[in-house]
Protein backbone atom coordinates (compact mmCIF):
# COMPACT_ATOMS: atom_id res chain seq x y z
CA UNK A 1 0.00 0.00 0.00
CA UNK A 2 1.35 3.42 -0.88
CA UNK A 3 1.55 6.34 1.56
CA UNK A 4 -1.74 8.24 1.30
CA UNK A 5 0.17 11.47 1.86
CA UNK A 6 1.66 11.05 -1.61
CA UNK A 7 -1.83 10.75 -3.07
CA UNK A 8 -2.87 13.95 -1.29
CA UNK A 9 0.25 15.95 -2.09
CA UNK A 10 1.15 14.69 -5.58
CA UNK A 11 -1.79 12.85 -7.06
CA UNK A 12 -0.41 13.31 -10.60
CA UNK A 13 2.56 11.12 -9.64
CA UNK A 14 0.17 8.42 -8.44
CA UNK A 15 -1.97 8.83 -11.55
CA UNK A 16 1.01 8.48 -13.89
CA UNK A 17 2.29 5.40 -12.04
CA UNK A 18 -1.15 3.77 -12.06
CA UNK A 19 -1.50 4.37 -15.80
CA UNK A 20 1.95 2.93 -16.55
CA UNK A 21 1.18 -0.15 -14.51
CA UNK A 22 -2.25 -0.73 -16.03
CA UNK A 23 -4.11 -0.07 -12.77
CA UNK A 24 -7.85 0.50 -13.28
CA UNK A 25 -8.34 2.79 -10.27
CA UNK A 26 -9.55 6.27 -11.30
CA UNK A 27 -7.08 8.35 -9.30
CA UNK A 28 -8.99 11.61 -9.87
CA UNK A 29 -12.17 10.07 -8.46
CA UNK A 30 -10.20 8.59 -5.57
CA UNK A 31 -8.72 11.99 -4.71
CA UNK A 32 -12.18 13.58 -4.77
CA UNK A 33 -13.49 10.82 -2.51
CA UNK A 34 -10.57 11.30 -0.13
CA UNK A 35 -11.20 15.07 0.01
CA UNK A 36 -14.82 14.37 0.86
CA UNK A 37 -13.64 12.05 3.62
CA UNK A 38 -11.23 14.66 5.02
CA UNK A 39 -13.97 17.31 4.98
CA UNK A 40 -16.28 14.96 6.87
CA UNK A 41 -13.54 14.22 9.43
CA UNK A 42 -13.10 17.95 10.01
CA UNK A 43 -16.85 18.47 10.35
CA UNK A 44 -17.09 15.63 12.86
CA UNK A 45 -14.21 17.03 14.90
CA UNK A 46 -15.78 20.50 14.98
CA UNK A 47 -19.16 19.14 16.07
CA UNK A 48 -17.56 17.01 18.79
CA UNK A 49 -15.76 20.07 20.13
CA UNK A 50 -19.02 22.03 20.12
CA UNK A 51 -20.85 19.18 21.83
CA UNK A 52 -18.17 18.93 24.52
CA UNK A 53 -18.28 22.70 25.09
CA UNK A 54 -22.06 22.77 25.45
CA UNK A 55 -22.12 19.68 27.65
CA UNK A 56 -20.50 21.74 30.40
CA UNK A 57 -23.51 24.09 30.35
CA UNK A 58 -26.25 21.46 30.34
CA UNK A 59 -27.00 21.65 34.06
CA UNK A 60 -27.73 25.37 33.99
CA UNK A 61 -28.81 25.93 30.40
CA UNK A 62 -31.85 24.00 29.05
CA UNK A 63 -31.15 25.31 25.54
CA UNK A 64 -27.68 23.79 25.69
CA UNK A 65 -29.16 20.43 26.65
CA UNK A 66 -31.46 20.49 23.64
CA UNK A 67 -28.62 21.47 21.31
CA UNK A 68 -26.44 18.64 22.63
CA UNK A 69 -29.22 16.14 21.90
CA UNK A 70 -29.46 17.42 18.32
CA UNK A 71 -25.69 17.32 17.94
CA UNK A 72 -25.58 13.69 19.03
CA UNK A 73 -28.01 12.74 16.26
CA UNK A 74 -26.11 14.76 13.66
CA UNK A 75 -22.80 13.33 14.83
CA UNK A 76 -24.06 9.76 14.61
CA UNK A 77 -25.09 10.36 11.00
CA UNK A 78 -21.80 12.03 10.12
CA UNK A 79 -19.72 9.35 11.84
CA UNK A 80 -21.52 6.70 9.80
CA UNK A 81 -20.82 8.72 6.66
CA UNK A 82 -17.17 9.12 7.71
CA UNK A 83 -16.76 5.39 8.23
CA UNK A 84 -18.34 4.60 4.87
CA UNK A 85 -16.15 7.11 3.05
CA UNK A 86 -13.02 5.72 4.71
CA UNK A 87 -14.04 2.23 3.69
CA UNK A 88 -14.45 3.34 0.08
CA UNK A 89 -11.10 5.16 0.08
CA UNK A 90 -9.29 2.22 1.65
CA UNK A 91 -10.84 -0.23 -0.83
CA UNK A 92 -9.48 1.73 -3.79
CA UNK A 93 -6.14 2.34 -2.08
CA UNK A 94 -5.60 -1.42 -1.79
CA UNK A 95 -5.65 -1.67 -5.59
CA UNK A 96 -3.01 1.01 -6.17
CA UNK A 97 0.33 -0.55 -7.20
CA UNK A 98 3.70 0.27 -5.71
CA UNK A 99 5.88 2.93 -7.31
CA UNK A 100 8.63 1.81 -9.67
CA UNK A 101 12.37 2.19 -9.65
CA UNK A 102 13.63 4.58 -12.32
CA UNK A 103 15.47 1.77 -14.11
CA UNK A 104 12.48 -0.56 -14.56
CA UNK A 105 12.16 -1.03 -18.34
CA UNK A 106 8.95 -0.53 -20.27
CA UNK A 107 7.27 -3.60 -21.71
CA UNK A 108 4.13 -5.72 -21.77
CA UNK A 109 5.36 -9.18 -20.75
CA UNK A 110 8.42 -11.33 -20.05
CA UNK A 111 9.60 -11.04 -23.67
CA UNK A 112 10.34 -7.38 -22.94
CA UNK A 113 12.51 -8.05 -19.88
CA UNK A 114 15.97 -6.49 -20.21
CA UNK A 115 18.91 -8.89 -20.14
CA UNK A 116 21.67 -7.80 -17.78
CA UNK A 117 24.14 -10.63 -18.24
CA UNK A 118 24.66 -14.28 -19.14
CA UNK A 119 26.76 -16.53 -16.93
CA UNK A 120 28.14 -20.01 -17.65
CA UNK A 121 28.67 -21.88 -20.87
CA UNK A 122 25.78 -23.79 -22.34
CA UNK A 123 26.53 -27.51 -22.65
CA UNK A 124 27.06 -28.91 -26.12
CA UNK A 125 25.77 -32.43 -26.76
CA UNK A 126 26.60 -34.82 -29.58
CA UNK A 127 23.06 -36.16 -29.26
CA UNK A 128 19.55 -34.71 -29.24
CA UNK A 129 19.01 -33.22 -25.80
CA UNK A 130 15.99 -34.51 -23.90
CA UNK A 131 13.79 -32.29 -21.75
CA UNK A 132 13.37 -33.00 -18.05
CA UNK A 133 10.09 -34.88 -18.53
CA UNK A 134 11.63 -37.26 -21.05
CA UNK A 135 14.61 -37.77 -18.74
CA UNK A 136 12.35 -38.24 -15.73
CA UNK A 137 10.30 -40.87 -17.57
CA UNK A 138 13.40 -42.72 -18.79
CA UNK A 139 14.96 -42.71 -15.32
CA UNK A 140 11.71 -43.37 -13.45
CA UNK A 141 12.22 -40.36 -11.18
CA UNK A 142 9.30 -38.09 -12.15
CA UNK A 143 5.75 -39.46 -12.16
CA UNK A 144 3.13 -37.02 -13.41
CA UNK A 145 0.62 -39.72 -14.40
CA UNK A 146 0.18 -40.99 -10.86
CA UNK A 147 0.25 -37.42 -9.55
CA UNK A 148 -2.79 -36.74 -11.71
CA UNK A 149 -4.38 -40.02 -10.60
CA UNK A 150 -4.22 -39.23 -6.88
CA UNK A 151 -4.75 -35.47 -7.15
CA UNK A 152 -5.17 -33.90 -10.60
CA UNK A 153 -3.08 -32.69 -13.50
CA UNK A 154 -0.40 -30.35 -12.20
CA UNK A 155 0.60 -32.55 -9.28
CA UNK A 156 3.48 -35.02 -9.47
CA UNK A 157 5.88 -37.31 -7.63
CA UNK A 158 9.64 -37.16 -7.34
CA UNK A 159 10.61 -40.83 -7.09
CA UNK A 160 13.67 -42.69 -5.80
CA UNK A 161 16.95 -41.03 -6.68
CA UNK A 162 15.03 -38.10 -8.15
CA UNK A 163 13.54 -37.46 -4.71
CA UNK A 164 16.96 -37.90 -3.11
CA UNK A 165 18.54 -35.42 -5.54
CA UNK A 166 15.77 -32.89 -4.94
CA UNK A 167 15.90 -33.19 -1.15
CA UNK A 168 19.68 -32.91 -1.25
CA UNK A 169 19.50 -29.68 -3.25
CA UNK A 170 16.95 -28.09 -0.92
CA UNK A 171 18.93 -29.05 2.19
CA UNK A 172 22.16 -27.83 0.65
CA UNK A 173 20.63 -24.50 -0.38
CA UNK A 174 19.28 -23.87 3.13
CA UNK A 175 22.65 -24.71 4.62
CA UNK A 176 24.41 -22.30 2.26
CA UNK A 177 22.02 -19.47 3.13
CA UNK A 178 22.46 -20.11 6.84
CA UNK A 179 26.23 -19.80 6.28
CA UNK A 180 25.51 -16.39 4.73
CA UNK A 181 23.72 -15.18 7.85
CA UNK A 182 20.11 -16.20 7.23
CA UNK A 183 17.97 -17.52 10.07
CA UNK A 184 16.27 -20.81 9.15
CA UNK A 185 12.54 -21.24 9.74
CA UNK A 186 10.03 -24.05 9.46
CA UNK A 187 6.92 -22.14 8.45
CA UNK A 188 3.16 -22.80 8.43
CA UNK A 189 1.83 -23.83 5.04
CA UNK A 190 -1.43 -21.93 5.48
CA UNK A 191 -2.17 -18.28 6.12
CA UNK A 192 -5.12 -16.03 6.95
CA UNK A 193 -6.62 -13.68 4.39
CA UNK A 194 -5.17 -10.71 6.27
CA UNK A 195 -1.67 -12.16 5.87
CA UNK A 196 -2.20 -12.65 2.14
CA UNK A 197 -3.58 -9.12 1.90
CA UNK A 198 -0.68 -7.71 3.88
CA UNK A 199 1.91 -9.31 1.65
CA UNK A 200 0.12 -8.04 -1.47
CA UNK A 201 -1.20 -11.37 -2.76
CA UNK A 202 -4.73 -10.18 -2.09
CA UNK A 203 -6.45 -8.66 -3.90
CA UNK A 204 -3.97 -8.77 -6.80
CA UNK A 205 -3.50 -12.55 -7.08
CA UNK A 206 -6.77 -13.81 -5.65
CA UNK A 207 -7.28 -16.26 -8.51
CA UNK A 208 -3.96 -17.96 -7.73
CA UNK A 209 -5.00 -18.99 -4.22
CA UNK A 210 -6.27 -22.33 -2.91
CA UNK A 211 -8.72 -21.45 -0.13
CA UNK A 212 -9.66 -23.93 2.60
CA UNK A 213 -13.44 -24.40 2.73
CA UNK A 214 -15.08 -23.04 5.88
CA UNK A 215 -11.85 -21.49 7.18
CA UNK A 216 -10.20 -18.10 7.07
CA UNK A 217 -7.17 -19.88 5.66
CA UNK A 218 -5.52 -20.53 2.31
CA UNK A 219 -2.59 -22.72 1.30
CA UNK A 220 0.48 -20.54 0.85
CA UNK A 221 1.83 -19.81 -2.61
CA UNK A 222 5.24 -19.01 -1.10
CA UNK A 223 6.76 -18.82 2.37
CA UNK A 224 7.18 -15.10 1.68
CA UNK A 225 3.61 -14.83 2.93
CA UNK A 226 4.30 -16.42 6.31
CA UNK A 227 7.84 -15.09 6.80
CA UNK A 228 6.87 -11.45 6.12
CA UNK A 229 3.67 -11.93 8.12
CA UNK A 230 5.80 -13.16 11.04
CA UNK A 231 6.43 -9.55 12.10
CA UNK A 232 2.95 -8.12 11.41
CA UNK A 233 1.96 -5.35 13.88
CA UNK A 234 5.48 -5.21 15.31
CA UNK A 235 8.13 -2.51 15.71
CA UNK A 236 11.60 -3.90 15.19
CA UNK A 237 14.74 -2.60 16.83
CA UNK A 238 16.56 -0.64 14.15
CA UNK A 239 19.89 -1.98 15.40
CA UNK A 240 18.73 -5.54 14.58
CA UNK A 241 18.25 -4.76 10.89
CA UNK A 242 18.68 -6.18 8.38
CA UNK A 243 17.02 -9.42 9.44
CA UNK A 244 17.52 -12.23 6.95
CA UNK A 245 15.16 -15.23 7.01
CA UNK A 246 14.87 -18.39 4.93
CA UNK A 247 12.45 -21.30 4.84
CA UNK A 248 11.72 -24.37 2.75
CA UNK A 249 8.03 -25.11 2.11
CA UNK A 250 5.68 -26.65 -0.38
CA UNK A 251 3.87 -23.93 -2.35
CA UNK A 252 0.41 -24.08 -3.90
CA UNK A 253 -0.87 -22.04 -6.85
CA UNK A 254 -3.87 -22.56 -9.09
CA UNK A 255 -1.95 -21.29 -12.14
CA UNK A 256 -5.13 -19.57 -13.31
CA UNK A 257 -4.53 -17.61 -16.48
CA UNK A 258 -1.62 -19.80 -17.63
CA UNK A 259 -3.61 -21.46 -20.42
CA UNK A 260 -1.51 -21.62 -23.54
CA UNK A 261 1.81 -21.32 -21.73
CA UNK A 262 4.39 -24.09 -22.09
CA UNK A 263 3.52 -26.62 -19.40
CA UNK A 264 5.18 -29.90 -20.40
CA UNK A 265 6.79 -31.68 -17.49
CA UNK A 266 6.76 -30.15 -14.02
CA UNK A 267 7.77 -26.60 -14.91
CA UNK A 268 4.30 -25.10 -14.34
CA UNK A 269 2.40 -27.01 -11.66
CA UNK A 270 -0.07 -26.58 -8.79
CA UNK A 271 2.32 -27.74 -6.06
CA UNK A 272 6.03 -27.11 -6.01
CA UNK A 273 8.75 -26.63 -3.40
CA UNK A 274 10.88 -23.62 -2.69
CA UNK A 275 13.62 -22.22 -0.50
CA UNK A 276 12.87 -18.52 0.00
CA UNK A 277 14.96 -15.52 1.06
CA UNK A 278 13.28 -12.71 3.01
CA UNK A 279 15.01 -9.57 4.28
CA UNK A 280 13.62 -6.85 6.55
CA UNK A 281 15.77 -3.72 6.35
CA UNK A 282 15.81 0.05 6.69
CA UNK A 283 14.62 2.01 3.64
CA UNK A 284 18.06 3.27 2.60
CA UNK A 285 19.44 -0.27 2.74
CA UNK A 286 16.90 -2.03 0.51
CA UNK A 287 18.77 -1.49 -2.81
CA UNK A 288 21.85 -3.16 -1.31
CA UNK A 289 19.81 -6.01 0.21
CA UNK A 290 18.13 -6.55 -3.14
CA UNK A 291 21.56 -7.07 -4.70
CA UNK A 292 22.62 -9.35 -1.82
CA UNK A 293 19.73 -11.69 -2.60
CA UNK A 294 20.62 -11.66 -6.28
CA UNK A 295 24.22 -12.53 -5.45
CA UNK A 296 22.97 -15.45 -3.34
CA UNK A 297 20.79 -16.77 -6.17
CA UNK A 298 23.70 -16.54 -8.59
CA UNK A 299 26.05 -18.23 -6.13
CA UNK A 300 23.71 -21.22 -5.75
CA UNK A 301 23.35 -21.68 -9.51
CA UNK A 302 27.08 -21.26 -10.07
CA UNK A 303 27.88 -23.87 -7.43
CA UNK A 304 25.41 -26.22 -9.13
CA UNK A 305 27.01 -25.53 -12.52
CA UNK A 306 23.83 -24.27 -14.18
CA UNK A 307 24.22 -21.68 -16.98
CA UNK A 308 21.82 -18.77 -16.56
CA UNK A 309 21.01 -15.19 -17.40
CA UNK A 310 19.77 -12.31 -15.23
CA UNK A 311 17.02 -10.01 -16.46
CA UNK A 312 15.67 -6.70 -15.20
CA UNK A 313 11.93 -7.32 -15.21
CA UNK A 314 9.79 -4.90 -17.22
CA UNK A 315 6.76 -3.09 -15.86
CA UNK A 316 4.27 -5.39 -17.60
CA UNK A 317 5.78 -8.53 -16.06
CA UNK A 318 6.01 -7.21 -12.49
CA UNK A 319 3.38 -7.77 -9.83
CA UNK A 320 1.68 -4.72 -8.35
CA UNK A 321 3.58 -4.85 -5.01
CA UNK A 322 7.02 -4.76 -6.69
CA UNK A 323 9.31 -1.73 -6.93
CA UNK A 324 12.11 -3.49 -8.81
CA UNK A 325 12.54 -7.13 -9.75
CA UNK A 326 15.24 -9.40 -11.10
CA UNK A 327 14.53 -12.80 -12.60
CA UNK A 328 17.14 -15.46 -13.16
CA UNK A 329 16.49 -17.76 -16.08
CA UNK A 330 18.39 -21.04 -16.29
CA UNK A 331 19.37 -22.60 -19.60
CA UNK A 332 17.26 -25.67 -20.46
CA UNK A 333 18.98 -27.60 -23.29
CA UNK A 334 16.00 -29.91 -23.83
CA UNK A 335 13.69 -26.93 -24.14
CA UNK A 336 16.23 -24.91 -26.08
CA UNK A 337 15.79 -21.66 -24.19
CA UNK A 338 16.29 -19.82 -20.93
CA UNK A 339 13.42 -20.27 -18.46
CA UNK A 340 12.72 -18.53 -15.15
CA UNK A 341 13.90 -20.36 -12.04
CA UNK A 342 14.12 -17.57 -9.45
CA UNK A 343 12.70 -14.12 -8.88
CA UNK A 344 13.89 -11.37 -6.56
CA UNK A 345 11.79 -8.33 -5.70
CA UNK A 346 12.41 -5.16 -3.73
CA UNK A 347 8.95 -4.34 -2.33
CA UNK A 348 10.08 -1.18 -0.47
CA UNK A 349 7.48 -0.36 2.24
CA UNK A 350 4.46 -1.73 0.32
CA UNK A 351 4.04 -4.83 2.49
CA UNK A 352 5.18 -3.14 5.69
CA UNK A 353 2.44 -0.50 5.46
CA UNK A 354 -0.25 -3.13 4.94
CA UNK A 355 1.07 -5.27 7.82
CA UNK A 356 2.16 -2.35 10.03
CA UNK A 357 5.79 -3.47 10.39
CA UNK A 358 7.96 -0.60 11.61
CA UNK A 359 11.44 -0.01 13.00
CA UNK A 360 12.66 2.30 15.73
CA UNK A 361 16.23 3.47 16.30
CA UNK A 362 17.79 4.29 19.66
CA UNK A 363 17.97 7.96 18.66
CA UNK A 364 14.22 8.07 18.00
CA UNK A 365 14.34 7.56 14.24
CA UNK A 366 11.49 5.40 13.03
CA UNK A 367 9.55 4.36 9.96
CA UNK A 368 8.24 1.42 7.98
CA UNK A 369 10.74 -1.31 7.12
CA UNK A 370 11.45 -2.33 3.55
CA UNK A 371 11.13 -5.98 2.53
CA UNK A 372 12.99 -8.06 -0.06
CA UNK A 373 11.50 -11.34 -1.30
CA UNK A 374 13.74 -13.60 -3.35
CA UNK A 375 13.74 -17.23 -4.40
CA UNK A 376 16.65 -19.38 -3.36
CA UNK A 377 15.90 -22.54 -5.35
CA UNK A 378 12.83 -24.46 -6.53
CA UNK A 379 12.10 -27.78 -8.23
CA UNK A 380 12.74 -25.95 -11.51
CA UNK A 381 16.43 -25.90 -10.62
CA UNK A 382 16.41 -29.70 -10.33
CA UNK A 383 14.79 -29.82 -13.78
CA UNK A 384 17.65 -27.64 -15.05
CA UNK A 385 20.17 -30.02 -13.44
CA UNK A 386 18.60 -32.96 -15.27
CA UNK A 387 18.73 -31.21 -18.64
CA UNK A 388 22.24 -29.73 -18.29
CA UNK A 389 23.86 -32.84 -16.79
CA UNK A 390 22.26 -35.44 -19.08
CA UNK A 391 24.37 -38.03 -20.88
CA UNK A 392 23.91 -39.80 -24.21
CA UNK A 393 22.46 -42.93 -22.56
CA UNK A 394 19.85 -40.90 -20.68
CA UNK A 395 21.69 -40.93 -17.37
CA UNK A 396 22.23 -37.75 -15.35
CA UNK A 397 25.42 -36.79 -13.52
CA UNK A 398 24.86 -35.29 -10.06
CA UNK A 399 26.46 -31.85 -9.46
CA UNK A 400 29.58 -32.26 -7.36
CA UNK A 401 28.36 -30.12 -4.45
CA UNK A 402 25.34 -32.41 -3.96
CA UNK A 403 27.13 -35.75 -4.08
CA UNK A 404 27.98 -35.86 -0.36
CA UNK A 405 24.26 -35.52 0.35
CA UNK A 406 22.88 -37.86 -2.32
CA UNK A 407 25.42 -40.61 -1.77
CA UNK A 408 25.64 -41.26 -5.53
CA UNK A 409 27.25 -39.56 -8.51
CA UNK A 410 24.94 -40.62 -11.33
CA UNK A 411 21.29 -41.46 -11.86
CA UNK A 412 21.27 -44.18 -14.49
CA UNK A 413 18.40 -45.80 -16.44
Amino acid sequence: MIDIKILRENHELVKTNAARRGCQVNVDDLCALDQQYLATVKEVENLRAERNRLSKECQTNPAARETVKQLKVTLAELETKQDELKKQVDEQLTWLPNFLSEDVPDGKDDTDNQEIKQVGGRPSFAFAARDHQALGDRLGIIDTARGAKVAQSGFYYWVGKGAQLTQAMFFWAQRELVKKGFTLFMSPCAAKAQTLFGTGYLPFFKDQTYNLAGEDLALIGTSEQTLVGYHAEETLDGASLPRCYTSFTPCFRTEAGSYGKESRGIFRVHQFHKVEQIIFCKPDDSPRCHEVCLANEEYLLQQLGIPYRVVNVCVGDMGAPGYKKYDIEAWYPGFGAYREVTSNTNLTDFQARRLNIKFKDADGGRGFVHTISATGVTDRVVCAILENYQQADGSVVVPEVLRPLTGFDVIAP
